[in-house]
């Protein structure tokens, strides 16, 4: 009596390897165009980011341009006490911190609406419009926008001046210490908001189609749509960038303060990378050991608070970076 075999697995189909079964060479051989793609980003990590970390050993030496940093002596801990012992550092702290967290509040939300305003708008040309006008600005030179705030806000010719006048209303200096920040952020605002807009619609653009079918059977509002849909499909990309905003709370656009700093708001715009700035070059002793030291401090606690915030998001999201 003949007994008829099983079939075999998958219908009889020879079950091909995967990827990562194959050796290092053949996988390099099939893709070396990827591993191609991947070699500027590579170079440029291991020359700009990782090369510099030499240089952090001049926060713990007395450093000297002429014996070079090797040969420059130890001087341990010395400036790093320096900073904390400054009558500065409670002031840049401060105003760095008072900053980043009003930017944060005032620029996080707001590519967030305007990304799921977009996604609503059923008019390709109108939605193609908007897009083209919000992401312009980003593209402008930080210089360039500095110099276009300060002719719209100037004192004696600015055209926001000029209305405000003719409205009846008294000049005002926008650069002054109590509207440095509002001016600040809300420019930074206008420049990219269009730009930060773009991943929150690409992440809008992976969610089933079929989940708004669905809820537009059930009569659900767009208003409704937008809160049971969009906003849970885009909180792992929320959750990751609100991560990386607060790891970087103590770095702001260090170029744009610079260019709007004046004696007048000097209290207020004085920030650690701009004071760390000031150190090392612009004042008449250059002290590149103390400058180190600062620039260390505030890589140490921006590390702290990226491991916190994303502790943070992993208990209360359930989402991490890492």
């Amino acid at each position: 009596m003949k007994t008829t075999p099983s079939p075999p697995p998958d219908g009889g189909r020879v079950r091909k390897p995967s990827t990562h079964q194959y050796p290092l060479s053949v996988r390099l051989k099939r893709s070396w165009r990827l591993y191609v793609l991947l070699l500027p980003p590579f170079v440029f990590g291991i020359v700009f980011m990782w090369a510099p970390l030499y240089g952090l050993q001049m926060a713990f030496k007395d450093f000297s341009v002429a014996l070079g940093i090797n040969g420059s002596p130890w001087a341990g801990f010395k400036y790093v006490q320096q900073f904390l012992d400054s009558y500065q550092f409670g002031i840049v702290v401060k105003n760095t911190l008072l900053l980043n967290f009003y930017e944060l509040l005032a620029l996080f939300p707001l590519p967030i609406l305007l990304a799921l305003l977009l996604n609503v708008v059923r008019r390709a040309k109108f939605k193609r419009t908007v897009q083209l006008i919000t992401y312009a600005p980003y593209f402008i030179s930080t210089v360039v926008i500095v110099g276009i705030i300060l002719m719209l806000f100037s004192m004696s010719d600015g055209i926001v001046n000029d209305a405000i006048e003719a409205l009846g209303g008294e000049r005002t200096d926008f650069l002054s210490a109590g509207l440095f920040r509002h001016t600040y952020v809300w420019s930074g605002a206008w420049q990219t908001l269009g730009y930060s807009a773009i991943i929150y619609l690409a992440a809008l653009a992976g969610i089933d189609p079929e989940l708004h079918e669905a809820a537009k059977v059930d009569g659900a509002s767009i208003v409704r749509r937008i809160w049971h849909i969009d906003l849970p499909g885009i909180l792992p990309v929320m959750v990751t960038l609100l991560i990386l905003n607060m790891g970087s709370m103590l770095s702001v656009g260090f170029e744009k303060v610079l260019l709007m700093q004046t004696p007048l708001n000097l209290g207020v715009s004085e920030v650690i990378d701009t004071y760390s700035y000031n150190v090392a070059f612009a004042s008449s002793i250059p002290q590149y050991s103390y400058a180190a030291a600062i620039g260390l401090f505030k890589s140490v606690i921006a590390l702290i608070m990226l491991v916190l915030a994303n502790w943070l998001a992993r208990r209360v999201a359930k989402t991490s970076l890492f």
